[in-house]
Parts: C-alpha cells; sequence; structure tokens
C-alpha cells in the first residue's frame, strides 16, 4: 500500500512502532495478544474539540477494556505537549487517560494511515478512526472535520457490532444495540426463500425473503 493512501475496510492496516506516552508501542504488540484496536487521531494537542474527545474517552475507557479493545491515540504534536495536556486533562475534568498518545513527530504514522490531507491542513492529522481487529484487518473507519466532535457511544457500538457479527455469524440492523434482534443471513436459493416465508423460519421475525432477524443471547461481558 502506497504511503499516504488511506486504507480501506478488510487491508492489512499498517504495521507501526512510534513513540507514545506510555514509551514505545508497537500494533502489532496489541493484535499479537488477541486486542482489537482503536486508533484515532486528533488535529492538535490543546484544542477544545479534542479536549472533549479526550475526557469521552477517558470516561469510556473501562467499556472498551470489557471489549478487548486498545484505544491508542495519535498526532504530530511532541511527547511534552502530549505528557503536559493529558496532565491537564486530568487535571480539569477529574478523568485518568489510560490509554497511549503518539507523538508523530516524523509523520510516519500519519503518512501509513492518510492522516494528513493537505486541503485541510498540510501538516495538521484529520480527525480519523480505524477499526483494527485481532488478524491486523482494518474493520471499519470514520472522518470527522475538525469542528465536529466524535461519538464516543458510538465508536463502543461499532465494537460490540463487529464482535456481535463475528462471533454468529450474523449482521446488525440500522441502530442496533447489544440485545436487540439481529439479521441472519439471506436465503441463497429460490427453494430457501419460499421456505423462509412459508412458515419455514422458526424463531425468525420474517419481514420478508431477504431481511429476518432473531434474538441474540449475547455472552456477558
Amino acid at each position: 500500500m502506497s504511503e499516504g493512501r488511506i486504507p480501506r475496510i478488510l487491508e492489512v492496516a499498517p504495521d507501526f512502532e512510534a513513540t507514545s506516552t506510555h514509551g514505545p508501542i508497537r500494533l502489532s504488540d496489541y493484535t499479537a495478544k488477541g486486542k482489537w484496536v482503536l486508533l484515532f487521531s486528533h488535529p492538535s494537542d490543546f484544542t477544545p474539540v479534542c479536549s472533549t474527545e479526550f475526557i469521552e474517552f477517558a470516561k469510556h475507557q473501562d467499556e472498551f477494556e470489557r471489549l478487548n479493545v486498545q484505544l491508542v491515540g495519535v498526532s504530530i504534536d511532541s511527547i511534552y505537549s502530549h505528557i503536559a495536556w493529558v496532565r491537564d486533562l486530568e487535571s480539569m475534568a477529574g478523568v485518568q487517560i489510560r490509554f497511549p498518545v503518539i507523538a508523530d513527530l516524523d509523520q510516519k504514522v500519519s503518512q501509513a494511515y492518510g492522516l494528513v490531507h493537505e486541503v485541510a491542513n498540510d501538516t495538521a492529522t484529520v480527525r480519523a478512526v480505524f477499526a483494527i481487529d485481532p488478524q491486523g484487518l482494518v474493520r471499519a473507519l470514520m472522518y470527522y472535520p475538525a469542528q465536529l466532535g466524535r461519538n464516543v457511544a458510538e465508536l463502543v457500538r461499532m465494537f460490540q457490532g463487529l464482535q456481535t457479527a463475528d462471533a454468529n455469524g450474523v449482521s446488525c440492523p440500522a441502530n442496533w444495540k447489544p440485545g436487540q434482534q439481529v439479521i441472519v443471513p439471506a436465503p441463497a436459493t429460490l427453494a430457501d426463500a419460499a421456505k423462509r416465508t412459508n412458515g419455514g423460519g422458526a424463531g425468525l421475525n420474517v419481514a420478508t425473503w431477504y431481511l429476518a432477524k432473531k434474538d441474540l443471547a449475547l455472552a456477558a461481558r
């Protein structure tokens, strides 16, 4: 994959080794332990929108940990700027920021993930999110403008949905939340489609032959 191109869904996430507020870290060290990774970038330290996001990530960190998701932040600010900002946020908001923040001064991570968009700013990283699974594959990505903060609760839901889909061979409908019905695969033959709509979908909530839902007993997390 060429430098500066945004990784696509189901591509291998570019591995990296980087300096962070927790010391040197490597993406593959997390995935090798079976962890999911939420890699998120922010334009700059000590900015209002980014500050609200970091506080919300800190407040939701227990939820991410229950989902076996490792949060990793990144921007091109220095390690000293990161440390000062994190300490200030913790003091101001009464939270503890337990995840590492990469100091990407050489822009190696930013270039590998296409995080610097010259049209927006030729130096600052954009507000991006990458969901990376334990196999090291990009499973979802989101990009936000500088003026719009991320919905952290939605990012938690994203990992809940991905993990539910993987574990059960199902899909999650719009606005799905854990405990709600999930979508089962559509029939692949005319005979099976007819069977489903003629009472053959036991235990299913059948709207039509290609759209049917079922209850799913989610494992306690």
